[in-house]
C-alpha cells in the first residue's frame, strides 16, 4: 500500500523527525501497511510493563502493547493484523460490489475498502471524528434487516454496555451468507466475562487494571464466543498460527494470540 505523509506527520518537531529518521535505519520490524522497516514500533502507554499483573495473569489477548503504533504511517497493531488476515484468506475481492458496514473505521482499512469499490460503504461511530463517518449506535443500527454483505466491528463491543443488544443488531443487518468480523480483546484464561461490577465501572484506574482501558465496560472471558453463537452467528476462529504461520508476529507488530473472529449468518 502506498503511503502518503499525513498532516500530523508533517507537523513533527525537529527532534521527533530526527528520532524517526534514526529509527528508520533499522530492519528489526516492518509495517505491512506502509512497507517501512525500522528498529522499533511505538508502545501503547509505555507497553506491557505498565499494565496490571491481573491482565497478565488472565492472559489478556488483544493489542500488542509493546509493538503498537507504526512510527511512519501510525497504523496500529489491530489494523495491521486485520489486513494480514484479509490478505492471506483472500477476502478482499469479495468487498468489490458488496454492501459494507464498518464501525469505528480505521484509516488504512477505509482506504483499502474504498479502493475496492464496494456498492455501498457506510462508516459509523458513536462519536465520529473523521469526515465521512456517520453517528451510528451499534445497539440501534438505522438500516433495514439484511442490508449488508460485510460488517466490520473491530474492537468495539468491549466499549458497549449492552453488548448482547449490539450483537443482535449486527446479526439483524447482515445478509444471509454475509460475513462479520467481530474482533474484541478477551482473557484466554478467564472462562466467564467480568462485567457489571459497580466498583470497577466507577473508577478509571480500576477499569484500566481489570478491563484494560478506562472506556471498557468489561473484560470478556472465553464465553464471549458462546455469546456470539447464542445470538445466532455461525462462528469461525482463524488463528495466527494456522493462517499466518510464516508471519513473525514481533517483526510485524501483531499479537500472535489474537485470532480473526469471523462470523456468518445462514
Amino acid at each position: 500500500m502506498d503511503y502518503t505523509p499525513t498532516q500530523s506527520n508533517r507537523k513533527l518537531s525537529i527532534t521527533q523527525r530526527i528520532r524517526r529518521t534514526v529509527n528508520g535505519l533499522g530492519h528489526t520490524h516492518t509495517c505491512c501497511i506502509c512497507g517501512k522497516s525500522f528498529f522499533r514500533f511505538a508502545k501503547f502507554r509505555g507497553g506491557w510493563a505498565n499494565f496490571s499483573q491481573y491482565l497478565k495473569d488472565v492472559k489478556w489477548t488483544g493489542s500488542d502493547f509493546d509493538h503498537f503504533w507504526c512510527p511512519f504511517c501510525k497504523s496500529h497493531d489491530r489494523e495491521r493484523h486485520l489486513m494480514l488476515y484479509m490478505d492471506r484468506l483472500g477476502l478482499w475481492p469479495s468487498i468489490t460490489g458488496a454492501d459494507v458496514l464498518h464501525f469505528a473505521p480505521e484509516k488504512w482499512v477505509i482506504r483499502k475498502i474504498e479502493s475496492l469499490h464496494p456498492k455501498t460503504y457506510r462508516k459509523g461511530d458513536l462519536f465520529p471524528s473523521r469526515e465521512g463517518v456517520e453517528k451510528i449506535d451499534v445497539t440501534a443500527i438505522p438500516f433495514p434487516d439484511q442490508s449488508f454483505d460485510w460488517v466490520i466491528c473491530n474492537h468495539v463491543l468491549e466499549h458497549v454496555p449492552d453488548d448482547r443488544k449490539a450483537m443482535r443488531e449486527l446479526l439483524r443487518v447482515l445478509k444471509p451468507g454475509g460475513h462479520a468480523i467481530l474482533q474484541t480483546p478477551f482473557a484466554a484464561k478467564l472462562e466467564t466475562t467480568r462485567e457489571n461490577e459497580p466498583d470497577i465501572l466507577a473508577s478509571d484506574d480500576k477499569r484500566i487494571e481489570f478491563y484494560g482501558q478506562e472506556d471498557h465496560t468489561r473484560i470478556y472471558g472465553t464465553d464471549f464466543f458462546e455469546r456470539l453463537k447464542q445470538t445466532g452467528f455461525n462462528l469461525s476462529l482463524k488463528r495466527h498460527s494456522e493462517i499466518l504461520p510464516d508471519i513473525d508476529a514481533v517483526k510485524f507488530g501483531v499479537n500472535p494470540d489474537e485470532p480473526l473472529i469471523m462470523a456468518t449468518r445462514e
